[in-house]
């Protein structure tokens, strides 16, 4: 199946049905009066997030979606029925946006998660609604209200907790193919990855990560060399960035401090989110230095390139030093976890202390409200005789 993570799709929600101008004529009643009924309920669009998908090939073609329209109102009293909702289901990490103002819809960042993306229009009202005691025989009927209608841009962001970063040949896939059961394509030549791949890396029986790995940024990639930036944003909702940087390339005039420079140049041009997320360095293909020369070539490396927030030394086809670096990721991600726990624990808490106060005030206020109305009462009852006493 072919990976697609952007489409652009139109949905319609249904529209009420009119309501219904009707009076009864039944025998033996001469005054039957209006019997026009409501017209129903237009159909809704929903989205809802699904971990059984991974791609948005179902929209690719398929581009446009419209909810059931409401039947009108009828005679005797009769309501349209309300038409049929329709569910949208999208892989997990899929971004809903309204194509023309750009503005924010859904964020399906939770299994099971629903959200509703166009509301079908409420059905028109029948002459019933219109009868009174000065107008015995309405003929006013209101129509159905239209369903809302948006041109939708969805964008698939992966879930993952860990990005790989770097050059094509860095060695991207053979490490996440050391590290999980995930099989990506390895070659030895560039852009073997043309899509983004998922592997999960179990570190105990209940403690685990994902890591992507998306196609390789060269220099220029802004510019749209390359597979251009198209990709990146897979990694925006991962906690850590592991930056691959090839010790050994294959071109011996290759520099990898400038390649690296590049990668990290080329992310800042796209996203300053991004940039500034935690980024860690690997010097890969270790096994392809001399055994003499590797910690001379690594320290010119780390002199040359500057100061790095950590780094680490593995060779991903032989497995070397790639245990250390899973670890530190994991212990790294479980207080990144725990963190983001204890922040969304304290909003909540936050979020519950100030409804207290609401609560607690609305119910100061209905207690003053009460008092004053029962302070009026009195006042009143001093002014009225009693049996007849003051006639």
């Amino acid at each position: 199946m072919k990976f697609f993570d952007e489409a652009r799709i139109e949905v319609f929600a249904g529209d009420g049905g009119n309501g219904a101008a009707t009076f009864r004529r039944e025998k033996f009643i001469p005054k039957g009066g209006p019997s026009g009924g409501d017209g129903g309920r237009g159909g809704s669009v929903y989205a809802v997030a699904d971990r059984n998908l991974n791609t948005l090939i179902d929209y690719r073609y398929t581009r446009s979606f419209r909810a059931q329209r409401g039947e009108n109102g009828g005679s005797r009293d009769c309501y349209g029925k309300g038409g049929d909702d329709i569910t949208l289901r999208f892989p997990v990490g899929t971004v809903i946006r309204n194509l023309e103002t750009e503005e924010l819809i859904a964020d399906l960042d939770e299994d099971g998660k629903e959200v509703l993306i166009a509301r079908g229009g409420r059905g028109g009202l029948g002459n019933i609604h219109f009868k009174s005691s000065v107008n015995r025989a309405p003929r006013k009927k209101t129509m159905g209200q239209e369903g809302e209608r948006f041109s939708l841009h969805l964008e698939l962001k992966v879930l993952a907790d860990v990005g790989l970063l770097g050059m094509p040949n860095a060695g991207k896939s053979t490490f996440i193919r050391s590290v999980s059961a995930a099989k990506p394509k390895v070659a030895d030549y560039p852009f073997t990855t043309l899509a983004p791949n998922l592997g999960v890396v179990r570190t105990a029986e209940n403690r685990s990560f994902v890591i992507a790995d998306i196609p390789g940024l060269i220099e220029g990639a802004a510019e749209g060399a390359g597979l251009g930036h198209q990709f990146l944003r897979h990694l925006q909702r991962t906690h850590v960035l592991l930056h691959l940087v090839d010790l050994a390339p294959f071109d011996p005039e290759a520099d990898p401090v400038a390649d690296a420079k590049a990668i990290v140049e080329e992310l800042r041009k796209y996203d300053d989110e991004l940039y500034a997320k935690p980024r860690w360095l690997v010097l890969n293909k270790l096994d392809l230095v001399p055994e003499e020369e590797r910690a001379e070539r690594i320290a010119a490396f780390l002199e040359t390139y500057g100061p790095v927030e950590r780094h680490f030394e593995i060779s991903a086809l032989k497995s070397d030093g790639t245990q250390a670096l899973i670890f530190a990721l994991q212990d790294f991600l479980d207080a990144e976890r725990a963190r983001i726990e204890a922040e969304r624990a304290e909003r909540q808490a936050a979020e519950a202390e100030r409804l207290a106060a609401l609560d607690a005030q609305r119910a100061a206020a209905d207690a003053a409200y009460a008092a004053d109305s029962l302070d009026d009462d009195d006042e009143g009852a001093e002014d009225k005789p009693i049996d007849g006493a003051a006639r």
